[in-house]
């Protein structure tokens, strides 16, 4: 039986695009279809995210492009704006509408792209091949269709008013969210009572050296002992480092940390450097008793409640 192209599909390669695409769903009441990329992290997001009950319908994993499911729905809800893989699909099956998801702070610079204030590439990547080439192709097919009222960015972050202006210049819709959804849902594998550190990919990233990050985490534990949860893509050795700390305790609950403390009553300070999860988790914690401290570059504090 073939599927009707009315059912949104939502291409996903991460657990906060995951998140995204099931917060899109319940807002408008309908169910999507999900193609999720193969990966440990957002095939336990996918399965956590459908216990607490989001509209998924069909749902499969995938490398690469998914070329079925896209070529048979009319409506893309994308996770990644920037990729290659999406504007190759884009140019070729020529969607009739697009809705996209935040990827982080990306979510900003991808607005920047549409709206011809930057480059349309990811930022700090240089791009080359077929990538490069095909870039031209789909921003003109994502200008078009915003011009027909068919683009929309389904979004958590601020993105400013001179920003909103220039979008909606170009027909784009702003949907802006705060995770209603998951913040009213049941807690997930809670984590123990007491501060939380949240890891950052900064060192991996080339952005912050090995000693000083560990420094970080150092001190923070001499001002009180901390759980202390890795960020996905933190190497092994250094998750083992942090975790020979005095005062630090490794916990590694498997789901995006968004999905951890939604609903969990305990009030708990969070440390984070600067990232994307410190406005993510300022949502998801709304009218909570937590506190979300983020320490910046010259160990200044930014608190806010949750």
């Amino acid at each position: 039986m073939p599927r009707d192209r009315a059912t949104p599909v939502a291409w996903v390669e991460s657990p906060l695009q995951m998140i995204g695409a099931a917060e899109w769903a319940r807002a408008h009441r309908t169910r999507v279809d999900v193609a999720g990329r193969l990966t440990t992290q957002v095939e336990e997001t996918a399965a956590e995210l459908t216990a607490r009950g989001a509209p998924f319908a069909r749902q499969a994993g995938f490398y690469g492009i998914p070329w079925a499911m896209l070529r048979g729905s009319d409506h893309w809800l994308v996770g990644d704006g920037f990729s290659g893989q999406f504007r190759l699909a884009a140019a070729i099956l020529r969607p009739r509408s697009l809705t996209f998801l935040d990827d982080g702070l990306q979510a900003v610079s991808f607005a920047d792209a549409l709206t011809g204030a930057r480059a349309f590439s990811r930022p700090g990547a240089a791009e080359q091949g077929l990538a490069r080439r095909v870039a031209p192709v789909t921003m003109d097919l994502i200008r078009l269709r915003a011009a027909a009222g068919r683009v929309s960015m389904f979004t958590a972050f601020e993105l400013g008013q001179e920003r909103a202006h220039a979008l909606r210049d170009l027909g784009a819709r702003i949907e802006e969210h705060d995770f209603a959804w998951v913040r009213g849902t049941r807690a997930a594998r809670p984590l123990p009572a007491g501060r939380v550190i949240l890891g950052s990919a900064r060192v991996v990233d080339g952005l912050m050296p090995r000693e000083e990050y560990l420094e970080w985490i150092r001190a923070e534990a001499r001002a009180g002992g901390a759980v202390y949860v890795p960020h996905r893509r933190e190497p092994r050795e250094l998750v083992a480092e942090v975790g020979s700390i005095p005062r630090i305790r490794v916990v590694e609950p498997g789901l995006p940390i968004e999905l951890v403390l939604a609903g969990d009553p305990t009030p708990r300070e969070i440390v984070t450097l600067p990232s994307s999860a410190a406005t993510t988790l300022r949502r998801v914690l709304r009218a909570s008793e937590c506190v979300v401290v983020e320490r910046g570059a010259d160990a200044r504090v930014a608190e806010a409640r949750g």
